[in-house]
């Protein structure tokens, strides 16, 4: 699998391989999907990463660097909307996504990286536990709005 950042020309891949995410519908794409696309990919703090395989998308994360005033002014880093194509779990491909991932966050200098995961599966929050991830130092709260 090679993994780069998302080019624009990589919009309906991704929202197609989204679709997997959540139960998110497919959206048309259309003016303002457009323009909030190169938007995300004009953000310099903003990374989509694709894993590909023969030219398709198969998995993918966002990674966002959070400048901060606190712990000398290093920033943080946000991860998520991780997924791999349902036909290629289990073949590292989210593993290495996190990987390149971590290693945004460590050329911007960022002194943690947060992951959030809607899944309950024991499966998938031991996966991110295998990947360096851990559950026991922060406590995640979230209002949704409308």
């Amino acid at each position: 699998m090679d993994i780069r950042e998302a080019r624009e020309e990589d919009l309906r891949g991704l929202l197609e391989l989204y679709t997997q995410l959540h139960e998110n519908p497919l959206p048309d794409i259309d003016e303002d999907i457009e323009k909030l696309w190169r938007r995300i990919l004009d953000d310099r703090n903003q990374h989509i990463l694709l894993g590909l395989e023969n030219r398709k998308i198969v998995s993918s994360c966002v990674i966002v660097i959070v400048p901060n005033l606190t712990h000398g002014q290093r920033p943080y880093a946000f991860i998520e909307n991780v997924i791999t194509d349902e036909n290629n779990r289990h073949q590292g491909n989210a593993t290495a996504i996190l990987e390149c991932a971590r290693k945004i966050a460590e050329k911007e200098h960022c002194y943690k990286i947060m992951l959030m995961t809607g899944s309950k599966q024991e499966s998938t929050l031991h996966f991110y536990e295998q990947a360096g991830y851990n559950r026991k130092d922060k406590t995640a709260f979230i209002q949704w709005l409308a």
